[in-house]
């Protein structure tokens, strides 16, 4: 297995307790790019291999991570993917996956700030699938051999912005600067017992507001690989945001504030932690 991550604008590869640089620990200064690297995911898990008789760069628990995938050409956000959230949400079960975009500077890395834009400002805890071989009518069956790993997304949302209009356009209300905390690393398929059965959570201010697996999405991630590259072709570094499950703030009438701390965590991929700050 492999956990790639992002500091100072390097390609590491991330243990339980140190960094290593990717590309000091192979040799090949090109991999010093986390987009070359997640391009060439299938040499990754011999790199992580030698770091267990390479020195590390530092401990991980000095370093402030960045974004593990800094520049994707596509970032694509699936809405009402989980029942619970479409029920809570008062929305019919979409007859497809209903896809928005959220824009790549709106990335940020797992402990970054969230500066809120307003009043009405929504967390959503998700699986975010990373592909690292792009195509184009990818089967489902083959979906998977197209995804470099997994990682953990936060799609915040301002919900004034994203509901104005009949009917409502989503990307705009979900892509302000900072509503796209992801990490802290990209992690390969081979690290999960089941790809298809994470379990993730989100704690708002210390208050347990999301918790679900990932085998109650409507739409598996093969599912909507397969869709998306039946309509544009797939790179390398494209994002997908899965979905978030029941429990945002919408539905309890309560949104972010100025200083709560945002907690999102998921199996083997670990936490974000992101501050509120306001604007």
């Amino acid at each position: 297995m492999f956990r790639l991550a992002q500091l100072d604008d390097r390609a590491v590869l991330l243990d339980h307790t140190s960094w290593f640089d990717l590309a000091t620990v192979t040799g090949d200064q090109s991999l010093a790019d986390p987009m070359v690297a997640i391009a060439r995911h299938a040499e990754l898990h011999a790199a992580q291999a030698a770091c267990a008789s390479a020195a590390p760069g530092g401990a991980l628990a000095d370093a402030t991570l960045g974004v593990c995938v800094p520049r994707p050409q596509k970032v694509f956000a699936i809405g009402l993917n989980y029942r619970s959230h479409a029920e809570e949400s008062k929305m019919a079960i979409p007859p497809a996956p209903m896809t928005f975009t959220k824009f790549p500077t709106c990335l940020v890395g797992p402990t970054a700030d969230v500066v809120l834009s307003g009043a009405a400002v929504d967390w959503e805890v998700e699986l975010v699938a990373v592909v690292g071989t792009g195509g184009r009518h990818i089967a489902r069956a083959d979906a998977w051999s197209h995804v470099a790993g997994l990682t953990l997304g936060q799609d915040i949302s301002d919900r004034v912005v994203q509901l104005t209009g009949a009917p409502p356009q989503f990307s705009m209300g979900k892509s302000f600067d900072t509503f796209g905390p992801i990490g802290p690393a990209v992690v390969s398929l081979d690290a999960f017992p089941d790809p298809d059965d994470v379990g993730l959570w989100c704690d708002v201010a210390g208050e347990r507001m999301q918790e679900a697996r990932t085998n109650d999405l409507i739409f598996s991630v093969p599912e909507i690989v397969e869709y998306l590259s039946a309509i544009c072709t797939l790179t390398a570094g494209d994002l997908i945001f899965t979905g978030t499950p029941s429990g945002v703030g919408g539905s309890r009438g309560r949104f972010l504030q100025p200083g709560e701390l945002i907690d999102s965590g998921a199996e083997v991929i670990g936490t974000l932690h992101n501050r509120c700050v306001a604007r």
